[in-house]
């Protein structure tokens, strides 16, 4: 399945005031992990665009795998990495829910469908 990206989308909402530190701390602790596990980060969206320490923001994080091949061996290597448990773990203090889905371009679907 070469060729056809899949996209691993992270949605993290953050406690109030904390959407900046989140993020700071995500480029720090969690980045380089990602990269050696096979994520290419794609983007960072931040919601509302400004850090409020009287509101909580919405941290989107698109990273890309290469197809189905790239989101098992990345799946494979997160499952081992126990640090990521304790990177997560520390972070409860600034965010109040996560959820990871995945996505794929609407021209790849079939193609990445069809094991």
């Amino acid at each position: 399945m070469a060729g056809e990206t899949l996209y691993v989308v992270d949605r993290i909402v953050t406690n109030r005031g904390c959407g900046k530190k989140f993020v700071d701390e995500f480029r720090a602790g969690y980045l380089p992990g990602a990269s050696r596990r096979g994520l290419t980060l794609d983007n960072i969206l931040v919601s509302p665009p400004l850090w409020s320490d009287s509101e909580p923001n919405v941290v989107t994080i698109t990273w890309t795998v290469d197809g189905t091949t790239g989101w098992w061996a990345m799946t494979r290597l997160s499952r081992g990495d126990t640090s990521l448990k304790q990177w997560w773990d520390a972070m409860d203090p600034l965010i109040s829910e996560r959820s990871r889905t995945m996505a794929a371009a609407a021209d790849d679907v079939e193609a990445l469908a069809d094991v």
